[in-house]
């Protein structure tokens, strides 16, 4: 099959334009989710908090997909998925820019209202964006269809890791986190807004690129794929998808999968500091050079997704579930086991194994649900909030130092995200089965 028809609808009209708008949609939440990782630690610094309180960050960025996916898909059922993509920058757009007052006010929990609303718009736009693109072309191609445009959400994901390292990051008071307790109530608040300004330059710059973006969209004609039959049938949409097992464990298997995601990608930077610590570095060069780490870790999950998706015109797609879930299960153990560099190569490693799930899982799920993919898609959004309750529970662990007398707890934290990686690979074994029976 040619590329270009992954494209374009059965009457041969090409859909270029608005997949490529909607694909760089993919990029700009991408860069949300990871320039956000890395303030778990850098909030944790600059408020002198505990890594468990810094989760809160994460809290409310997941807890903000998992509120608004509903309330998104109704409004995209009575609208149109044009409408719900605006809306989504919108939000977007607005929680970003909502920074520069949190920083006025310099408390902890406005930075937390502002990445809730930010979120939200999140929440509206992969509720959106990922059923959209199913639209766009042949049934039969959809899933790599997705994993195609997916292939950009790690692009934004880097540029989001580089900001991060490069201008918010390197650019904090080296100062370390045992010397800023000694602080002074006045060196504190000091240092605090000093770095709060260079935390939030990054997010204004990316709002006012949202509005950009909105009005380029705004102003677009947009395909009108699966706008039809706008009377809101919740309940009769509800019970159709609860009868269908392969969505339902879908639903559960998203869940662990972000979760293990987003542990990977926050507590590298706990991980990579912990190993070049040991090493003798100091701790903020031991946090960027984590970051590199991280940038590695995405480049590698960009390209495996490219891979991913090429080898999907011969593997089924459920097959490359599986055996992607074993390898990261295989490489989760080397990163729970080895105390040195190794155990982060193995944690890089993970990262291209985690490259096809999130869409392939997706595509899996709302296979054939019709107009009922809209409310499908919001219940695989709200499964986000994986993201929001696991690695809070990582972090309790981190926090205790040492387990089991002097085993570190970093490396032992990281049997939460071996076991959604279980989880991932027998629905992939569950469907793959299923598909050949």
């Amino acid at each position: 099959m040619k590329q270009k028809s992954l494209i374009k609808s059965a009457d041969g009209v090409s859909f270029l334009v608005p997949f490529v708008l909607v694909t760089f949609c993919f990029a700009l939440w991408g860069f949300a989710n990871d320039i956000t990782n890395p303030m778990v630690k850098a909030f944790s610094k600059i408020f002198r908090m505990n890594v468990t309180d810094g989760t809160l960050v994460q809290v409310a960025f997941y807890g903000g997909y998992f509120c608004m996916a509903f309330p998104a898909a109704i409004f995209i059922r009575k609208y149109s998925y044009k409408a719900g993509v605006l809306m989504g920058l919108a939000l977007y757009a607005i929680g970003a820019l909502l920074f520069f007052p949190a920083k006025g006010v310099g408390i902890y929990g406005c930075f937390l209202v502002a990445y809730f609303i930010m979120t939200c718009g999140l929440s509206f736009l992969e509720t959106s964006c990922n059923p959209y693109i199913l639209t766009m072309g042949p049934e039969e191609t959809a899933t790599r269809r997705l994993n195609l445009a997916q292939c950009f959400n790690p692009c934004g994901s880097i540029i989001g890791m580089f900001v991060a390292m490069n201008f918010i990051q390197a650019k904090l008071n080296p100062m370390s986190s045992d010397e800023r307790a000694l602080l002074s109530d006045a060196e504190f608040e000091a240092m605090k807004d000093a770095d709060l300004s260079v935390l939030i330059s990054p997010y204004l710059i990316i709002g006012l690129v949202i509005v950009v973006m909105f009005l380029i969209i705004r102003f677009t004609n947009m395909p009108k794929n699966g706008d039809i039959g706008h009377d809101i049938s919740i309940g009769a949409s509800l019970r159709r998808l609860s009868t269908l097992k392969r969505y339902r464990e879908g639903v559960v298997a998203q869940f662990f999968y972000v979760g293990a995601q987003i542990m990977c990608w926050t507590f590298i930077i706990q991980y990579g500091t912990r190993v070049f610590m040991a090493e003798g570095m100091g701790e903020q060069d031991a946090e960027v050079l984590s970051q590199q780490y991280n940038i590695y870790a995405m480049l590698f999950f960009i390209s495996s997704r490219f891979i991913a998706t090429w080898l999907m015109k011969w593997v089924k797609p459920a097959t490359l579930l599986s055996v992607f879930g074993i390898i990261a299960m295989l490489l989760t153990l080397g990163v729970i086991f080895f105390q040195n560099r190794m155990g982060l190569y193995c944690l890089v490693g993970v990262s291209g194994c985690m490259s096809l799930m999130f869409p392939t899982i997706y595509g899996i799920a709302l296979d054939g649900l019709g107009d009922d993919a809209k409310f499908g898609a919001a219940g695989l959004i709200m499964a986000i909030l994986g993201g929001s309750v696991l690695p809070p529970l990582q972090a309790m662990i981190i926090d205790q130092g040492e387990v089991f007398g002097s085993y570190p707890a970093t490396n032992a934290s990281f049997v939460l995200p071996l076991l959604c990686f279980l989880v991932v690979t027998i629905y992939g074994q569950r469907i793959r089965k299923s598909v050949v029976s």
